[in-house]
């Protein structure tokens, strides 16, 4: 659970980052169904453009059953229902691979933006889980993020569907400019099993790893029940259609 500070950091900031969220024995059990996943041929499976990387996996939950257990942990699920004040269902769900040497950008962005303007997302009361299952540093292409630029509501954007493998409503230099100015930048950073909460708007975006390092993050988007998405044109593994609340499981759910 997230204490008075927390809760308030996070609706100023907009992010709260938890070091050592996970323990390394609980990572180990995450990492260890990585490489069968990442060697799956299915669309969920997204692969850089410029070769065989992963770039990202969607809806790993949905066939994984130590991912199932991992989003109703209650480190992340309790902490989740606390931001929104209320049951929460996954919107997404997405392991982003960020490959040594040949993981590539992702353009600044904000999430709600994207869940507003695909899936007709009614409000931006939903937000975003990350767990590093690899060292993050200044090396291996970590998240940028601008803190605060969640209150500045749905930005303009641009759909991008050239630069990299995964179309993308993404926002111009001006406005990222513009924003940075006032917020300044961060990166957070931290061993493995470290825990991100941010804003569904908070703008973001990460550079490319031309590092010899690996960059693994899991990705949760938890949204409330009650604010569900209106529109299905994405695919369910993108954007899903279940629901139904969320139910936290015991602390030690990945160790059974």
């Amino acid at each position: 659970m997230l204490n008075d500070t927390q809760l308030q950091q996070f609706e100023e900031d907009g992010f709260i980052f938890v070091p050592d969220l996970f323990t390394a024995e609980e990572v180990d059990v995450l990492k260890d169904e990585i490489p069968e996943i990442f060697a799956q041929q299915r669309p969920e499976v997204v692969r850089e453009k410029s070769g065989g990387a992963v770039r990202t996996a969607f809806a790993t939950h949905t066939y994984n059953d130590v991912f199932r257990r991992f989003v109703s942990h209650p480190r992340i699920l309790e902490p989740a229902q606390q931001i929104l004040e209320g049951d929460v269902y996954i919107h997404q769900f997405k392991l982003n691979g960020k490959a040594a040497f040949d993981g590539e950008v992702w353009q600044w962005h904000q999430d709600y933006g994207v869940w507003q303007r695909d899936d007709d997302m009614p409000e931006p009361r939903a937000m975003n889980l990350a767990v590093f299952l690899d060292e993050v540093n200044e090396f291996n292409g970590p998240l940028y993020i601008v803190p605060k630029s969640h209150k500045a509501g749905v930005l303009e954007a641009g759909h991008d569907v050239e630069t990299t493998s995964y179309p993308l409503w993404t926002l111009d230099q001006g406005t990222v400019a513009k924003m940075v100015e006032q917020g300044g930048i961060v990166a957070p950073k931290g061993p493995s099993g470290s825990g991100f909460f941010f804003h569904g708007a908070l703008v973001h975006g990460s550079p490319p790893n031309m590092s010899p390092w690996d960059r693994l993050i899991v990705y949760v988007s938890y949204n409330r029940t009650d604010n569900a998405i209106r529109r299905f044109k994405r695919p369910k593994y993108i954007a899903h259609r279940d629901f139904a609340p969320l139910s936290v499981l015991p602390q030690d759910c990945l160790l059974k």
